[in-house]
């Protein structure tokens, strides 16, 4: 397992970002490699098509927000919500808890 600052892991985060892993340590933030939990082969590719999905409401040109981002992060964010319920079926033993993203919410105009 990839080394954090905790002595165990025992609270992870499901979260996208750019170029990361979908876990990470709820404790530190360190970004864990997920292969070397117990996920599906199934639930894995999963969680990586919607990592790669990430940001798709972002302008980058404007560092804005592009029209209906934040229905886009919303569908987002509830992919999210239910990919972390199947993780947390498949790794009982820790405790799991979904991070989702605010940029859309944050930036929108208004």
């Amino acid at each position: 397992m990839q080394a954090c600052a905790c002595k165990e892991v025992k609270q992870l985060k499901v979260e996208a970002d750019f170029s990361a892993e979908p876990l990470w340590c709820a404790k530190c933030y360190t970004n864990l490699d997920s292969e070397d939990f117990s996920l599906s082969a199934d639930l894995l590719k999963v969680l990586l098509e919607w990592i790669g999905d990430y940001g798709t409401w972002i302008d980058w040109e404007t560092d804005g927000v592009v029209a209906g981002g934040v229905a886009l992060e919303a569908a987002h964010n509830e992919r999210g919500v239910k990919l972390t319920e199947l993780v947390k079926q498949q790794l009982p033993q820790y405790d799991i808890v979904f991070s989702p993203s605010t940029y859309a919410v944050r930036h929108q105009e208004g």
